[in-house]
């Protein structure tokens, strides 16, 4: 059978043959998002190398200019992107950028929405919700993905899905919503923590000594052991509680009395073989090079070029997952005004390193088609 009118196929698109069975009706677990939200962000409270590499990440990404395909309208768009309202605290477009991609990479999914004014006829500024209060459902195909508003049976479809913004990170087949960076990270990052709880109790006992004092009463020696036990225990902690103070206090005793100090025989364990291992598995999760949180595991300059290269590599990425709620954004403003809803994102270049080369490698141009001209020759004759 042939297709006579693709039109009509557009507007009502076939079933996919290899979908499920359709599942809008229904509340789905495996998009629940709540459900990884407090393990995603706990991670970036205790693990502080995590949270440095998602804020470097994201001030490395979010850095770009709009430009208007109509060039009357790009110094007004250009006033609007710097003070557009951004939730209740924030304003300007790359604002809401760094937040939306800083959700992207922790939760694997990030939600914003346009709001307009009462009469449609403004875009008065851009929102972040939380994303415990939302639900991702299949929508009538499995192209479509559906924001409710509440979970499961409570949940609530929004009237204007037309404003909302949604992008998933690396979603598996067949799934809605995308997969965190973070992913991977809880079991290491609790066998990491495990060994810093034990580093702090080591040292918390070694700068906190606890001392063993036995009292052995010599042959023959009639004194009353617990009363002689005692006294030495009053004296001793008399005079532990005047170091406590800045105070120097010997304690004298008689008889056969051994001081020492309670695992002052046992060894402190090595932590920094485990600690680095764990490290390199986390910041090659991240993506970061480990020179840039601070860790100088490599010092050589031409392995600190080629992590950079895969730095950039792994940041366009996550610029090309941005730029389309960006154009949509500044679409529907300029629609909104009645002007070419035609934009383009212009990406800063992303290190200062990359501008360097670039412009090392024009000047040593130039420097060339000078000398050829004054030789009288071309790349050919040399």
């Amino acid at each position: 059978m042939g297709l006579k009118n693709p039109s009509r196929l557009k507007a009502a698109p076939l079933a996919v043959q290899t979908a499920p069975k359709p599942r809008a009706a229904r509340f789905l677990p495996e998009n629940s998002l709540p459900a990884q939200l407090p393990l995603y962000r706990a991670l970036r409270h205790t693990v502080p190398i995590i949270d440095a590499a998602i804020q470097k990440i994201v001030r490395l990404t979010v850095d770009f200019t709009v430009r208007a395909e109509d060039p009357a309208m790009q110094s007004r768009l250009e006033q609007w992107l710097t003070a557009v309202p951004v939730g209740g605290s924030g304003t300007g477009l790359l604002t809401f950028a760094a937040q939306y991609l800083d959700s992207l990479l922790t939760y694997g999914s990030a939600v914003g929405e346009m709001v307009l004014s009462g009469d449609r006829r403004e875009l008065l500024g851009l929102y972040l919700p939380p994303l415990e209060t939302l639900e991702v459902r299949e929508g009538q195909t499995p192209l479509e993905a559906v924001i409710y508003k509440g979970h499961g049976r409570d949940a609530v479809a929004l009237p204007c899905p037309e404003l909302l913004l949604f992008t998933a990170l690396s979603p598996e087949p067949g799934s809605l919503t995308g997969q965190s960076l973070l992913s991977g990270l809880p079991e290491l990052s609790r066998i990491l923590l495990t060994i810093y709880e034990a580093v702090g109790h080591n040292f918390e006992r070694l700068g906190n000594l606890r001392y063993a004092v036995t009292y052995r009463p010599a042959p023959g020696d009639h004194t009353d052991a617990a009363r002689a036990a005692e006294d030495i225990s009053r004296e001793w902690s008399a005079a532990m509680a005047a170091g406590s103070y800045g105070d120097i206090r010997d304690f004298v005793a008689v008889g056969d009395v051994d001081i020492k100090v309670i695992g002052a025989d046992n060894q402190f364990i090595s932590t920094e073989i485990p600690v680095r291992q764990l490290l390199e598995q986390i910041v090659a999760k991240l993506g970061l090079p480990p020179f840039l949180l601070g860790l100088n595991w490599s010092s050589t300059e031409r392995m600190s070029t080629q992590q950079s290269d895969l730095l950039t590599s792994e940041l366009e990425s996550y610029r090309r997952l941005l730029e389309a709620p960006l154009k949509k954004i500044c679409s529907l403003w300029l629609r909104l005004h009645g002007a070419d809803p035609a934009v383009t994102i212009e990406w800063e270049a992303i290190s200062l390193q990359d501008e360097k080369e670039i412009a090392s490698a024009r000047l040593s141009r130039a420097e060339a088609a000078l000398l050829e001209q004054k030789l009288g020759t071309t790349p050919k004759e040399v």
